[in-house]
């Protein structure tokens, strides 16, 4: 693989940059608004900009924002390298257990212990947390998170930018909608509406 650059700093970027020093690969160093000391020896490099320093034929990046219930931010960073030529990595840690019939588009990033069963489609810039479970048929689009622990029964769809929170159970061919939050320990039993936030056991609209 080419040489990486992490965007980011912060917590996300800290578990990512573990996995790709895991797995060896050469990194440049990361980037971030605010000044950072290095991380583990690794340089920060300054703010985003840094980046355009660089051609886009010779490295990749890794989106290394975190997105806790809002994902826009870490989608606008990924649309705008994307429209200027970047590619974006996928990092999927190696104790993640994957079926070889799951579909993993560009910059998704699968966490230590998570479970993505057969037939699962796994679109651009998802995050797929810690010890989270995708089971069989499932459809996570663009900028999805799912949060650490949160299991995914068979045939859930999950659309654009949506989030599902820590320790969530989402019943089989259930649909969640695009942009809506689902929060931490909720178990969804009936299809979420776009931009809802749901909560409880059941869970239910809360915003």
């Amino acid at each position: 693989m080419k040489p990486v650059i992490v965007l980011g700093g912060g917590g996300h970027a800290k578990v990512l940059l573990d996995t790709l020093i895991l797995q060896g690969h050469n990194i440049l160093g990361f980037t971030d608004l605010q000044s950072q000391a290095s991380i583990w020896g690794i340089p920060y490099l300054g703010h985003d900009v840094e980046i355009e320093k660089f051609s886009p034929k010779d490295l990749v990046l890794v989106n290394g924002i975190g997105a806790v219930g809002n994902n826009s931010i870490r989608k606008k960073l990924f649309c705008f390298y994307k429209e200027r030529g970047y590619s974006f990595a996928s990092v999927i840690h190696p104790t993640a257990i994957i079926s070889p019939r799951v579909v993993i588009d560009e910059g998704a990033q699968i966490m230590a212990g998570a479970v993505v069963q057969a037939d699962v489609h796994i679109s651009g810039n998802v995050i797929v947390n810690t010890r989270a479970s995708i089971d069989h048929d499932c459809r996570i689009n663009d900028h999805v998170h799912i949060a650490p622990g949160a299991t995914l029964s068979g045939g859930v769809h999950i659309e654009e930018g949506a989030f599902v929170g820590a320790g969530a159970v989402v019943i089989q061919g259930i649909q969640i909608g695009t942009g809506s939050i689902v929060g931490a320990g909720a178990v969804v039993i009936k299809d979420v509406p776009k931009n809802r936030k749901v909560a409880g056991v059941p869970a239910h609209v809360i915003g």
